[in-house]
């Protein structure tokens, strides 16, 4: 749930890395920012999965709070300080995703999936020969990080039929995947791509989302190709490297409201309805896809 807290926790307590005065200093002086803007948000309740009048008012608070953290972070000396490679920064992102949706899907189940997860990707049976294949079930699963998830955590037992040897698996399915990153180029696109599409296997009815704060795409980009439900970029702006970010003419746009707006009604929209999609729903009304 806390992956940004967790990224400062490893960085504070890491035995060579980051162990210089000034790396300490600044990290000390990041963590009681976040501390600050940790409890702002778990004190901020809402929205929920019924439509509220002051639905929007929730979200624009969640997005200033953001938007002052990540300010903050994102000044020079921290960005020069811990590199891209360090997730300091894109972590923050993926941390506001737990923050948005957490009131919305604790209404279904305390015990439902939320955050940071290692899902299924696929699983698969593989006995030596057959004389073992009818004893246990030799099932192995594949599984695949996701940045950002909502879901559920099953835990199963298989077993061959007349035995009595059980091989239990737990594995973790998506409904919704996000994949959370400071800018979106076309490799990271394909990549995101990939993954929606091993996620429909295991769960058809699940969405697959990218959030990015820049965008790092040209007009030659044939979106509708990939197979990622939804593209969000919160700033509305193309990416511009780094050490250009921090010009005096350059101008940084917001984390925009209605960005966010959108996505989590997308999000609350796919969890809150009915997931249509069988031969017999559809043969009923002639319209089968």
């Amino acid at each position: 749930m806390y992956v940004h807290g967790n990224n400062l926790k490893q960085k504070k307590e890491h035995k060579t890395k980051y162990q210089d005065a000034l790396s300490k200093k600044y990290l000390t002086e990041i963590d009681e920012k976040y501390k600050e803007w940790k409890k702002q948000n778990e004190e901020l309740i809402g929205p929920k999965s019924t439509v509220e009048a002051n639905d929007t008012t929730i979200l624009n608070k969640r997005v200033e709070l953001l938007e002052e953290y990540k300010n903050f972070v994102d000044l020079q000396i921290y960005a020069e300080q811990f590199d891209s490679r360090s997730n300091l920064h894109s972590s923050i992102i993926e941390e506001f995703m737990y923050y948005l949706f957490k009131d919305l899907v604790q209404e279904f189940s305390e015990n439902a999936l939320i955050g940071k997860s290692h899902v299924v990707k696929d699983f698969f049976f593989r006995a030596n020969n057959y004389k073992e294949m009818i004893k246990t079930p030799n099932v192995f699963t594949e599984k695949k990080d996701h940045d950002f998830v909502i879901g559920v955590d099953i835990e199963a037992n298989f077993i061959c039929r007349g035995e009595t040897e059980k091989e239990k698996e737990s594995f973790q399915v998506p409904a919704v995947a996000i994949e959370c990153k400071t800018y979106l180029d076309k490799t990271m696109l394909e990549g995101a791509s990939n993954a929606a599409n091993q996620l429909k296997v295991i769960n058809p009815n699940g969405i697959y989302i990218v959030v990015a704060e820049w965008l790092k795409l040209t007009e030659s980009i044939n979106l509708k190709k990939y197979k990622v439900d939804q593209i969000y970029v919160l700033r509305k702006q193309k990416n511009t490297d780094r050490e250009f970010r921090y010009s005096e003419d350059y101008i940084k746009n917001p984390i925009y409201l209605d960005v966010v707006e959108h996505l989590f009604n997308y999000v609350r929209n796919h969890l809150t309805k009915d997931w249509e999609g069988s031969i017999s729903e559809g043969l009923s009304k002639g319209i089968l896809v």
